[in-house]
Order: structure tokens, then C-alpha cells, then sequence
């Protein structure tokens, strides 16, 4: 059985049990991957059957995941506060009518 090259950054699998693992730069990962390999970190940690330095490799690995998640879902929020600030704000401009046709009482159906 061959080893993998350990040049080859992709040859490194999670739990693996590399002493050393080189992970990919977690700016490197959309959010699809840094929260695939988050659930797998907290998996591997979970078991429990590392040595304390490995474990708190994993550790530090999973709060750098997190946090980059965190990012992903912030950016994402602004993006879709935006989106919803510019809608209302082109309702606002194609609202030319001086309200004759609504409702008085705002219920939205005319009698």
C-alpha cells in the first residue's frame, strides 16, 4: 500500500490520523466547505482519541472554521438587508398614485 504524497495538499483527509495535518486555508473554502469540515472536526473531536496536541489542532482549526462560517452568514445577511432596502425603495418610487384607488381602511382589497 502506497502512502499519499505529502506534498499533495489534497491527499490530506479529516481523521485521517496524520500527527501533522496541513489544512487549506480556510479563506480558500466557500461556505458549503467550511461548514462540511466543521461538522467533521466537531465529529473527530467528539471521539475523543487524540492526543492533546492533536486535539487542540482540531480546535483551533474548528473555531477558524466557525468563525469563517459566521463571516459567510453575515456578508450574507447585509447582502439580503440590501436587497430588500433597494425593493423598498423602488416600491417607493413606482407608488406615484395619490391613494384614490386603495382602500380607506388599508386592508388592500377595494369594496
Amino acid at each position: 500500500m502506497t502512502q499519499p504524497d505529502r506534498n499533495d495538499s489534497d491527499s490530506f483527509t479529516i481523521g485521517s490520523g496524520e500527527s501533522n495535518p496541513r489544512f487549506k486555508p480556510v479563506e480558500e473554502l466557500s461556505y458549503e466547505e467550511a461548514r462540511q469540515e466543521l461538522i467533521e472536526v466537531v465529529r473527530i473531536l467528539e471521539l475523543g482519541q487524540m492526543s492533546l496536541d492533536e486535539s487542540l489542532l482540531y480546535w483551533e482549526r474548528g473555531e477558524a472554521l466557525a468563525r469563517t462560517c459566521e463571516d459567510y452568514l453575515e456578508g450574507a445577511r447585509h447582502r439580503v438587508e440590501k436587497a430588500l432596502e433597494d425593493s423598498d425603495y423602488a416600491e417607493g418610487e413606482d407608488d406615484t398614485s395619490d391613494g384614490a384607488d386603495s382602500p380607506a381602511d388599508g386592508s388592500g382589497f377595494a369594496s
